[in-house]
C-alpha cells in the first residue's frame, strides 16, 4: 500500500483502533467485580484496620462465582483522607461497591460518597446512618443500641444502679452515650455524667477524677481499639474498684496487649464468634465461625479471635450472597450492576448466617442483627472469656 493511500485511510484506521480500545476497556470492566476498600491501617485506629486488611487478603477470589478484585486504600484514621480515597475508588476505579471504614467518623463520610455516586456501601464500623444515606449503606457490626442493651442487662443482673461514662468526643462516643441514656431507665440505672476524650489523647486524668468522685457503681467506656485502654488503665491507677465496661469496639488483640494484666476484668459485649468454642454444636453461627477461624488461623496472629476481622468476613458473606442476584440482572462495572447489588443486599440476604449472628436485612433495617448477635465477655489472662 502506498504512503498516500495509508494517509487517506488513516482516519478510518484510527476510528477502528479507538473502537477496539473501547471494546477492550468495556470487556475488562465486565470481567470481574471490583470492591473498593477504605480501612484505617495506620493511625489511631490501626488496631482495627490492620486485622480487617489481613482478613480481606485471605478471602476467596470470587463472589458468587465471578472473579473479584479488592483495591485497599488506607485512610490513616483521617475522615478527610477517607473521602479522598472513596472518591478515587468510585470516580477513577469505578468500583462496584465500597467497603469500610474501620472507624465510625470515616465510615460516615464514606456514606456521603456512596450517596453521591449511587454506589452501595458496606460499613465495617457501627454507625447511625442518616435517613437520606440509608438506601445505600449496609452496616455489618452490631448497633450501639443492641450492644449497650446487653451491657445494661448485665449491669442489672449484677445490681448496678449508677454508671459513669467516659467516651470519645466524636460520633462513636455520641452514639454510645445516646444508647446508654435512652435505654438505662428501662433497667433502673442512672447515668451520672458525660466525660469525653479524643482518640489521640495521651491523658484522661481529669475525666477519670471527675468520674471517680461521683462514686458510680460501674463505668462504661465508649471508645474503640487501643485508645479505649487509656481510661481503663487510668481508672485502675486511681484505685477505682467497680466493674469497667466497654463496647464491642475493643475486642481485639492489641487492646489486651496494651492493657496487659491491669485490663483483666474488662467487660464487653461482642458477637458469639469470639467465643465460638463455647457455642453448642447445633448453633448455625458456630458452623460459620469454624470456617472463619480456619481462614483467620492462616494469619498466625497470637491471641484470641479478633472482632474486626470477623466483620470483614461477614461483609464478604453478604456480598457473596447479594452478588448472585445482581449478576443475574447486570454486568459488573456498570451503574445498573451497582443498583442491582444494592437491591440484592436489601432483599436477598435476609437469613444469612454470619460469624456474628443471623442477618435479617430489610428495607427499614440495613443491619438486621438481634440479641443472638451478642454475648458478654470478660478479659482474663490475655484472652476474652464468655461470661456465665
Amino acid at each position: 500500500m502506498t504512503a498516500s493511500r495509508i494517509l487517506r485511510r488513516l482516519p478510518l484506521l484510527c476510528a477502528i483502533a479507538s473502537a477496539a480500545a473501547c471494546m477492550v476497556s468495556t470487556t475488562s470492566a465486565w470481567a470481574e467485580i471490583h470492591v473498593g476498600v477504605v480501612l484505617s491501617t495506620t493511625g489511631a485506629a490501626s488496631s482495627q484496620g490492620g486485622p480487617e486488611r489481613d482478613m480481606i487478603t485471605l478471602l476467596p477470589d470470587k463472589l458468587a462465582g465471578e472473579p473479584v478484585r479488592y483495591t485497599i486504600l488506607d485512610d490513616a484514621t483521617d475522615p478527610s483522607l477517607a473521602v479522598k480515597n472513596a472518591r478515587k475508588l468510585v470516580l477513577s476505579d469505578r468500583v462496584d461497591v465500597l467497603v469500610g471504614s474501620s472507624n465510625t467518623p470515616s465510615s460516615l463520610v464514606l456514606a456521603d460518597v456512596a450517596l453521591e455516586s449511587r454506589t452501595p456501601h458496606v460499613s465495617l464500623a457501627p454507625m447511625d446512618v442518616p435517613a437520606n444515606q440509608h438506601p445505600w449503606v449496609f452496616v455489618v457490626p452490631q448497633s450501639a443500641d443492641l450492644m449497650i442493651g446487653g451491657v445494661l442487662e448485665h449491669m442489672q443482673k449484677n445490681n448496678i444502679k449508677t454508671v459513669g461514662y467516659i467516651g470519645y468526643s466524636q460520633p462513636w462516643g455520641d452514639q454510645v452515650y445516646r444508647s446508654l441514656t435512652s435505654l438505662s431507665g428501662k433497667y433502673g440505672i442512672k447515668v451520672l455524667n458525660d466525660e469525653r476524650f479524643a482518640r489521640t489523647d495521651t491523658s484522661v486524668m481529669p475525666q477519670v477524677l471527675k468520674t471517680v468522685a461521683l462514686k458510680p457503681d460501674a463505668v462504661l467506656v465508649g471508645a474503640t481499639g487501643t485508645p479505649a485502654a487509656l481510661p481503663h488503665l487510668t481508672l485502675v491507677e486511681r484505685g477505682y474498684k467497680g466493674p469497667i465496661y466497654h463496647t464491642h469496639g475493643v475486642v481485639n488483640d492489641d487492646f489486651l496487649r496494651v492493657g496487659g494484666p491491669r485490663i483483666d476484668g474488662a467487660l464487653a459485649p461482642i458477637g458469639p464468634v469470639v467465643v465460638y468454642k463455647d457455642l453448642p454444636d447445633g448453633d448455625p453461627v458456630k458452623a460459620v465461625s469454624l470456617k472463619f477461624a480456619a481462614l483467620y488461623g492462616r494469619l498466625e496472629r497470637p491471641g484470641p479471635v479478633n472482632a474486626f476481622a470477623t466483620w470483614a468476613y461477614d461483609a464478604y458473606l453478604l456480598l457473596d450472597k447479594a452478588a448472585a442476584g445482581a449478576l443475574a440482572k447486570a454486568k459488573p462495572g456498570t451503574p445498573e450492576f451497582r443498583v442491582a447489588l444494592r437491591d440484592a443486599l436489601e432483599t436477598q440476604t435476609s437469613g444469612l448466617v454470619g460469624s456474628n449472628g443471623i442477618y435479617r436485612i430489610t428495607a427499614s433495617d440495613h443491619n438486621g442483627l438481634d440479641s443472638r448477635a451478642r454475648v458478654m465477655v470478660r478479659a482474663q489472662g490475655g484472652s476474652w472469656r464468655a461470661e456465665r
